[in-house]
């Protein structure tokens, strides 16, 4: 079956024409082609852009012209699709495939004398944008930031200034409203040059709030923010809904480690039993499982409340707890000291190594404090890795 996508799939109709695949051949077939061939009194208002076994995004309301062309007007309301696909994008599924198309869109009923917002192409951030703007009229500029959110895309390079004013004069943005300023985000400051904004494409940037919730009551208050419209918060829903990511990204390392444990587990003096792989792989397999939860879930959800600056020794800490907690529960399937220690040091080690990899998702490190953690860390960690191996080992003989 052939398949049209809107422009929020694979680029503007306005020009060229919406884009069909069949069969993996890429065919373009002109807007004004597309709306002659359906009914001249269409009985839906999607019927002028839709055809039999052709689809717009859900997210597509209607087209709406312009002195640039056709302009899509998306929905402000989330539809199910929209649901289900950010509760797989949470839980790290096609994150990185999760992207609208960059260009221009419409909210509402904008005329030219309604603002223009600039949001990256990473979907969900498209997404928390559009629904907190159900009440406005307004534009829509998305900048191709690869599928990433503005914090993270200001800092690598993609949110920039050079990609703003691209999309600027590529939407033919100063023959769609008659004002000359657009509003960024503040968290995209770091990649938007306001001064050469100006000079390269003649429009004025307003740097807006930090979430997009506050946004109505920014352009009501004369477009100006708050205090607290200006601070980046990190409280306990916030880091919650970070951690499946973090769970499912470890996912596959983690199997591949159980494998090694249970080889391992089986050497002994009759140099490798079955039977002994199964029985001490179990016990070895809970220490790594401790020390996933114990560092990717326990130590993001309780930052705050665990002493420390260093993420690394958070991780400790709350490794500490858990691994006790597990030599108390499996205090019948171990044997002597060396099972204790070597144990107790791997699962640990897991959760130290684990809560250090949640610096780059917070507000709360720099660069340059994570290479130092880094660098004094990693190699601790070998080390109790090896130490905790030999001792597994020993404690077989």
């Amino acid at each position: 079956m052939n398949k049209i996508e809107g422009w929020g799939c694979n680029g503007p109709p306005s020009q060229k024409g919406l884009k069909i695949s069949t069969s993996g051949v890429n065919l373009m077939s002109s807007m004004d082609e597309i709306s002659s061939s359906c009914s001249a009194e269409p009985s839906n208002p999607m019927a002028d852009y839709e055809e039999p076994g052709y689809k717009l995004c859900s997210y597509v309301d209607k087209f709406i012209k312009t002195n640039a062309g056709l302009i899509p007007v998306i929905k402000p309301k989330l539809g199910k699709d929209d649901l289900f696909s950010s509760f797989y994008v949470r839980c790290g599924i096609n994150r990185y495939k999760y992207t609208v198309a960059p260009g221009l869109y419409a909210i509402g009923k904008p005329d030219k004398n309604c603002e223009v917002l600039v949001t990256a192409n990473f979907k969900l951030t498209f997404d928390h944008l559009r629904k907190e703007l159900a009440d406005i009229n307004a534009w829509i500029l998305v900048l191709d930031t690869k599928g990433i959110n503005v914090w993270c895309a200001a800092g690598k390079g993609t949110f920039s200034t050079r990609e703003l004013v691209k999309r600027i004069k590529d939407s033919s943005l100063e023959n769609i409203v008659d004002h000359k300023q657009i509003i960024v985000p503040q968290l995209g400051a770091t990649g938007i040059s306001a001064k050469d904004v100006k000079k390269q494409s003649g429009f004025r940037v307003i740097y807006g709030p930090i979430r997009a919730k506050d946004i109505p009551f920014f352009l009501k208050n004369n477009k100006k923010a708050d205090k607290k419209m200006r601070q980046v918060t990190f409280d306990l829903y916030e880091r919650f809904i970070l951690t499946p990511v973090e769970i499912q990204i470890v996912l596959k390392p983690a199997l591949i480690t159980a494998l090694v444990l249970f080889i391992i587990s089986g050497f002994g003096p009759g140099i490798f039993s079955f039977s002994m792989a199964w029985e001490r792989g179990v016990v070895s397999f809970f220490a790594l499982a401790a020390g996933i939860f114990s560092g990717a879930f326990v130590t993001p959800v309780l930052l705050p409340f665990i002493p420390s600056r260093e993420f690394a020794l958070k991780g400790i800490i709350s490794g500490s707890m858990f691994a006790i907690l597990l030599l108390v529960f499996m205090t019948s399937a171990i044997h002597g000291i060396a099972d204790c220690l070597a144990l107790f040091l791997f699962s640990v080690t897991i959760s130290s190594f684990l809560a250090m990899n949640f610096t780059g998702t917070t507000p709360f490190t720099s660069p340059s404090g994570v290479e130092k953690e880094m660098k004094r860390y990693i190699p601790v960690q070998l080390v109790c890795l090896v130490i905790s191996s030999g001792l597994w080992i020993y404690s077989a003989f």
